[in-house]
């Protein structure tokens, strides 16, 4: 019994560290940067997915959204969210993430409580503006922050984690407007709706709170209490030699960024990779249930839940394989194929049902995979130089990048004027994405055995050429040794 479950363990978590304090350093950063990334995530999410949930609860009708109003308050977010990028990437080489972070999740909490009391569209377009400037801190970094604390092969499973608990956020969205509709809806003279935004606003309070006293840092900056001083030598030691100049920032961050060959194909790696969610994070199987008449409040709440398990499924199980076999193109192109075939069915909108329409969808959820694929990979090789900053601006720049895409992409190819007769633009618009990605793939495949070539600096190598040198040592000690033999017999 005992083998058998540590077999699993090995498969699921990988293989123990070498010695007890190596576990004993990953326990601790497993614990204090995993439970505030994660659930600083998972109510990212839930934030932004509630919009979607209020507006087939009741927000369409008491705000008086219209036409494509609700397409312009998504892309609004998503041009704040935008403009965030690249400047919190910056903040964090100077302002330190225990910080910043903590400070930006009080922020997006407090203007998701005020989305509960807007009273007309232009209240939530300017609301949700200024959230996605606030909640474009999280994701690109905890890619970052993750990317520097853990060495490869245990980058993929923590990154998978991180999101999945953003998907969890988006499945909960959904399960807690169906309880506040049922249970809260007219309370204090309030709709449903209104209490799901301010409850999921209180709710995230206490994390930032965590946030701030638990919160480590960078491994050459942390003042984390909980980590002795061998420790932060041996976090340190874990990781690729770091660049002096590595969180320089100015003009030379400039240059050392754009003129980087990582910058623009992981950057154009990430808009496509991003494009190929469209069907889920544009809510198209939402859209559909609410304009075809056929579901009630809660079904088209609860029905879409599904998508959002099959993503968390997946992306857990594709981040356990990535680490356990280290590859990741396979993973891509295993995206990309399943959602050729969901166009396909979905091309066919008139004579599949609405049994088929479902299946398409909840198959579309699959593409969620690509997330681990994407960030596992850049991380690694990003990591290669130890250039920090310009690794968290890359990795902020990619994530703006696919936002810049996803501001316009819903509105010209997943309009909700579209959504009674399937989506056809985008799901033509989708099979381009997915051929465009299989070939993109094959492009970072190149780039990461390239990468390897100039910086082989990753613990494995180093550990390898110090076996190879200390062989050379022995062969030398010996030859030496025959030499004086030799001599002293003549």
């Amino acid at each position: 019994m005992g083998a058998r479950l540590h077999k699993l363990r090995v498969a699921v978590w990988g293989e123990a560290p070498e010695t007890k304090e190596e576990a004993k350093l990953l326990r601790k950063l497993d614990f204090f940067i995993l439970t505030y990334c994660c659930i600083a995530f998972f109510f990212n999410y839930l934030d932004r997915a509630v919009l979607g949930n209020a507006y087939v609860s009741g927000m369409r009708e008491d705000v008086g959204l219209e036409g494509n109003q609700y397409n312009i308050l998504v892309t609004l977010l998503s041009v704040g969210y935008i403009i965030g990028q690249v400047p919190h990437g910056i903040v964090i080489q100077v302002v330190p993430p225990r910080i910043w972070f903590p400070l930006m999740t009080v922020v997006w909490a407090l203007l998701t409580m005020s989305c509960g009391a807007a009273k007309n569209f232009s209240a939530l377009a300017g609301i949700r503006f200024v959230q996605g400037i606030a909640e474009a801190s999280t994701y690109s970094g905890t890619q970052y922050i993750i990317g520097s604390w853990y060495k490869g092969p245990e980058v993929g499973k923590r990154i998978g984690l991180f999101q999945a608990s953003g998907m969890a956020g988006t499945m909960f969205a959904g399960l807690m407007m169906t309880a506040m509709y049922t249970t809260m809806n007219g309370t204090a003279g309030l709709p449903g709706w209104r209490w799901v935004f301010i409850i999921t606003g209180l709710i995230t309070l206490p994390i930032a709170a965590f946030g701030y006293f638990f919160f480590p840092d960078l491994p050459e900056t942390t003042k984390a209490f909980y980590l002795k001083p061998h420790e932060k030598e041996l976090a340190l030691s874990r990781l690729p030699p770091k660049n002096p100049e590595g969180h320089a920032i100015g003009l030379s961050l400039i240059r050392r960024t754009l003129m980087s060959l990582n910058f623009w194909v992981f950057t154009w790696f990430w808009i496509l990779g991003g494009a190929l969610e469209a069907f889920s994070t544009q809510s198209c199987m939402v859209l559909w249930m609410k304009s075809s008449g056929e579901f009630s409040v809660v079904q088209n709440n609860n029905y879409p839940l599904g998508i959002t398990a099959i993503g968390i499924v997946l992306t857990l199980l594709t981040s356990v394989a990535i680490d356990a076999t280290g590859v990741h193109g396979p993973y891509g192109f295993v995206a990309c194929i399943v959602q050729i075939t969901c166009c396909i069915v979905l091309l066919n909108w008139e004579t599949i049902g609405i049994t088929g329409k479902m299946a398409a969808y909840y198959l579309a959820g699959t593409a969620y995979i690509i997330q681990p694929v994407v960030f596992t990979w850049a991380n690694k090789v990003l990591a290669r130089d130890g250039d920090d900053a310009a690794r968290a601006v890359t990795l902020y720049s990619m994530n703006g990048a696919s936002s810049v895409l996803f501001s316009f992409w819903g509105i010209t190819l997943y309009p909700t004027t579209d959504a009674a007769t399937g989506f056809r633009k985008g799901t033509i618009a989708m099979i381009v994405v997915a051929v465009l990605l299989m070939l993109n793939i094959l492009v970072v495949w190149w780039q990461d055995k390239r990468s390897a070539r100039m910086y082989p600096t990753e613990p494995a190598v180093r550990d390898m050429k110090s076996k190879d040198l200390e062989g050379e040592n022995e062969v030398n000690a010996v030859e030496l040794q025959d030499t004086e033999k030799k001599a002293e017999t003549s």
